[in-house]
């Protein structure tokens, strides 16, 4: 069963979740759905992600407007580790410290370094690439010496260890963030640490965040296709409509596929769009059957955007449930924040003080034809907004070549360490926020919580 906000027992779903796709695979799917910014896509995070609308549990506070990221150095993530290389074994632990750089782009510039290929390379996370980032990697029948020693631009080489086995996504417990928020008006700070304190004993909503959705925001979408069979739809959103956030090449093959020229739309897709360029080609090929271009797309990433989509219903449910998602009510079903387990609630004021405690939490849908199902309340909004949908649980059976079993994941997320400082460097004043999460959350939706919708976002100056 898929949870997050937990320790480790979020390790072996963290796989299922991702599809089970190999660590190359998983980054050319979010290239191929716009998930990792690029110069090919710019967005504004305030006012143009798909989650721009949903309500936070703040909103007595109005926003407090800051920027984040402005250089690399001012958005630090060390990730913490599943368990620690053990010191024998074949398989060679290094820990890197990467600026500016996404996971995957590190792991392919190593690779051709080491004279391997990228899918060699064991990762248990993937990072952003506008921070200061660091990360565990692991290589097997390598030489650490020549790790150690490796001179590679934005990467830096801190440790080398050996362990048993190979990194894979999901062994990883969560991640420490050193936050810089520049442009903070000092007279917010009071706003500031009152939304942080109600964060640090109610929660944080364990919404999705927007890169869940890709940077066009149509990810979601893309899944509702697939469980409505409906594949002019689907190939549509993936190849053509083309919108605000495309630029260069990805604008202009989209622009070819509108006007029906297929073959140029598949010329036109960048390097890393193998699916685009696939589905394109087919388009090419049999006259604008969409069917046929939809089974040229690969399983993976269709599951991807299916599992997108689930990811988009839970925000609809937590959306709703906002105002209690503290709160245990009859029929919900709550998980142990310790262990993972999940189970129903009978007697909502017995399980009170454990709630308060942060203890146990609600849990919202990732919906799926196994799915456990609760009542009460829960359940009446859970119906809501799948009928919205015009869905049921059994469409989630009936996915060719995707299984949609279904899980529930907790409402909301306990922020460790939270923890706020002003400073100044060379650069001006700033307020520095410090805080880790367990795997799966979202540290974007804490800041929301604090910015609302005035969070801007990006470099001062770009470069690759």
């Amino acid at each position: 069963m898929f949870v997050t906000g937990l320790p480790a027992v979020a390790i072996s779903n963290a796989r299922d979740y991702s599809t089970g796709c190999l660590n190359y695979t998983i980054a050319c799917v979010h290239r191929q759905l716009n998930l990792f910014p690029g110069r090919y896509f710019r967005v504004n995070p305030s006012t143009d992600l798909p989650t721009a609308a949903l309500p936070c549990l703040t909103s007595d506070v109005p926003p407090i407007p800051a920027a984040i990221k402005r250089r690399y150095e001012d958005f630090e993530v060390e990730e913490i580790p599943a368990y620690q290389p053990c010191g024998a074994g074949d398989h060679i632990y290094f820990t890197i410290e990467k600026a500016g750089l996404a996971t995957m782009r590190a792991v392919n510039d190593i690779a051709r370094a080491l004279d391997v290929a990228p899918r060699d390379i064991g990762v248990a996370g993937l990072k952003d690439a506008r921070a200061v980032t660091r990360q565990m990697l692991s290589l097997e029948h390598a030489d650490p010496k020549t790790i150690a020693a490796l001179d590679i631009p934005r990467i830096r080489i801190l440790s080398t260890s050996r362990h048993g086995n190979k990194l894979r996504i999901g062994h990883l417990r969560g991640n420490r963030f050193r936050i810089k928020l520049r442009g903070v008006e000092p007279e917010r700070l009071g706003d500031m640490r009152a939304v942080c304190d109600t964060l640090s004993r109610r929660g944080v909503p364990n919404y999705f965040g927007s890169q869940r959705f890709g940077l066009r925001g149509d990810t979601g979408h893309m899944g509702l296709a697939i469980l409505r069979n409906d594949p002019v739809a689907f190939i549509d959103m993936m190849l053509g409509l083309p919108g605000p956030h495309d630029t260069g090449p990805v604008l202009e093959a989209r622009k070819f596929y509108e006007a029906g020229d297929f073959q140029s739309a598949a010329k036109a897709w960048p390097y890393g769009f193998r699916d685009n360029v696939r589905a394109s080609r087919e388009m090419a090929r049999t006259g604008g059957k969409h069917k046929r271009a939809f089974y040229a797309v690969d399983a993976r990433l269709k599951s991807f955007c299916v599992s997108a989509y689930q990811s988009q219903l839970f925000n609809n449910v937590l959306a709703r449930r906002l105002d209690q998602m503290d709160a245990i009510l009859e029929g919900d079903l709550a998980i142990k924040h310790d262990n993972g387990a999940v189970f129903r609630v009978e007697d909502p004021g017995a399980e009170a003080a454990r709630a308060t405690a942060f203890e146990i939490s609600p849990t919202g849908p990732i919906f799926g034809h196994r799915m456990t199902q609760p009542g009460g309340v829960m359940g009446d909004i859970e119906r809501e907004v799948l009928a919205a949908e015009g869905l049921t649980p059994e469409d989630f059976a009936n996915v060719r070549g995707i299984k949609l079993a279904g899980a529930r994941r907790a409402l909301r997320f306990a922020p460790k360490e939270l923890a706020i400082e002003e400073g100044s460097d060379e650069f001006g004043s700033f307020v520095e926020l410090r805080f880790a999460l367990e795997s799966g959350c979202y540290a974007t939706m804490l800041l929301r919580e604090i910015c609302k919708d005035k969070l801007e976002e990006g470099l001062e100056e770009t470069g690759d």
